[in-house]
């Protein structure tokens, strides 16, 4: 199946809970085998709120309640085109368990977290900031792996 003209909507979530943040183990593409926070494309009908709290929950198990909104970012490949929405929420409830197209899910120490992300992408959003609308990232021109 190729892939539509229109870029995909998608959401992200950096879940905090204390100084650790929640990382999954990707199962499948992109990012497969690569620690990333929880996240996919938006559903049909739903908002990005809404898509955002539900990838958390099918990806981890988690509960939280989105606090802002880190960053809007294009990821813009040769045959793809992504519009990553990425929000910051708050731990509400649950232990991290890998479900849907995650293979593993946990709370890690930011430190560790930094280390564990292969995409700098990632690191800039999961590394905290003042304002609730980090600055502007470019289009990204390249592949997520």
């Amino acid at each position: 199946m190729s892939e539509p003209d229109r870029p995909h909507a998608c959401v992200g979530v950096v879940c905090r809970k204390g100084d650790e943040v929640l990382l999954v183990k990707r199962g499948r593409e992109p990012l497969k085998g690569k620690w990333s926070i929880p996240g996919g494309k938006l559903d049909r009908g739903e908002t990005v709120r809404e898509g955002a709290l539900r990838e958390l929950m099918e990806e981890t198990g988690v509960t939280a309640r989105i606090t802002g909104l880190i960053d809007v970012v294009d990821s813009i490949m040769a045959d793809a085109h992504y519009v990553l929405i990425d929000f910051e929420a708050e731990w509400i409830s649950g232990e991290p368990v890998a479900g849907d197209d995650a293979v593993e899910a946990a709370f890690f120490p930011l430190a560790e977290a930094l280390k564990m992300v292969s995409w700098d992408e990632t690191r800039r959003v999961i590394t905290p900031r003042d304002s609730a609308i980090a600055s502007p990232a470019p289009a990204l021109p390249h592949s997520l792996d």
